[in-house]
């Protein structure tokens, strides 16, 4: 499935994009003045392969849950069992992701990759769990590579199934206490910056908690052997099994069957943010179906982005996950996309253009 899926990713098609550009070129309004958001309705055309491109809607929310080894490092303050009870708050409509999807229309789905607990049965829950938690990222593996392509896969096939029931857009979520430190571990492994630069307080610790952290990230890097990650498919899966966590895993899954059946994916915060970087080593073409919902206060998420040359749509110091700051930004993509399908041109609503 894994090998299937990276042979059916194609990047944008560039005479789409020329055609997309030259489309908003001749809309009623000045050159430029929608911003950003007629770049993002660009990007969905040259990934579509179609000008416009298809409006993204529904849409249709994963939250990936699973739990850390290296949590027992004290990297959290909060206790492992929140997981849990974070997963049966979202199977009851409770968290804020949930209000956001109300918002939007569009479905929730919390799939288990890797909780440390075994969860009742529930309507919109999908068990794919490899393992009860990863391992001590910090003392050696977080994962065996065959644990991480398995996780890949499951993302895969939640992706899959989504689309197959008529998402037309596909938005990452996540669960997982202490998370955030895997995150820092991969981002500082993909993109080269020091641990101190992109590990960030998470869901709030103290200043020795958080200088305790960038050193259990240092040395989950250092006792890993973590060197150049980027350098091929096979040191992009050795790192993510080292340094990263089961719902990194199925979010990259997720990311690549996004790209490879042209379906856009909108990414979350810092914990999609990394798992990008391991889509994007994998397949860089991936990322050209993906939009940067928001960009979150943990400083590694901004490093992911600036990396992956994806600029946020919001900026709202959102820290929380679960794909909250994704389903915010979905009205504005959809709306992008929108402008391209029902704005008429000059010609045909007989407006004079600009003097070039």
């Amino acid at each position: 499935m894994f090998a299937e899926t990276l042979a059916a990713i194609h990047p944008a098609d560039p005479g789409v994009l020329a055609e997309a550009r030259a489309h908003q070129d001749r809309l009623t309004k000045p050159r430029g003045s929608l911003g950003v958001l007629e770049e993002v309705a660009v990007r969905l055309a040259g990934a579509a392969g179609v000008s416009p491109p298809p409006v993204p809607e529904p849409a249709a929310l994963a939250i990936f849950a699973a739990d850390h080894g290296v949590h027992a490092r004290g990297v959290s303050p909060w206790p492992q069992e929140v997981t849990v009870q974070m997963v049966a708050n979202f199977l009851a409509g409770g968290a804020v992701a949930n209000a956001f999807a109300a918002q939007v229309g569009a479905s929730v789905t919390v799939v288990d990759v890797g909780v440390a607990a075994d969860l009742p049965d529930a309507p919109d829950l999908v068990k794919h769990k490899i393992a009860y938690g990863t391992a001590d990222l910090s003392q050696g593996p977080a994962m065996t590579v065959d644990q991480a392509v398995r996780a890949l896969e499951a993302g895969i096939s939640v992706a899959r199934d989504l689309v197959a029931e008529g998402a037309r857009c596909l938005v990452t979520g996540d669960m997982g206490i202490a998370n955030t430190t895997a995150s820092a571990a991969l981002v500082a492994a993909f993109t080269g910056r020091d641990p101190a630069e992109v590990t960030g307080r998470g869901t709030g610790i103290d200043d020795g908690t958080y200088e305790h952290k960038v050193g259990i990230v240092r040395a989950a890097l250092r006792t890993n052997e973590v060197r150049d990650p980027s350098a091929s498919p096979s040191e992009a899966l050795r790192a993510l099994a080292a340094v990263g966590g089961f719902e990194h895993a199925a979010i990259a899954g997720f990311i690549l069957y996004g790209a490879a059946v042209r379906v856009p994916v909108i990414l979350d915060g810092v914990i999609a943010g990394a798992a990008a970087l391991v889509a994007a080593a994998l397949d860089p073409a991936a990322i050209d179906h993906c939009v940067a919902g928001h960009r979150s206060a943990e400083p590694g998420h901004a490093a992911a982005l600036a990396h992956l040359g994806l600029r946020p749509l919001v900026d709202l110091e959102l820290r929380l996950g679960e794909g909250t700051g994704g389903l915010l930004a979905h009205p504005m993509v959809c709306a992008a996309v929108r402008v391209m399908h029902d704005v008429a041109t000059f010609d045909s609503a007989g407006v004079t253009e600009k003097p070039v």
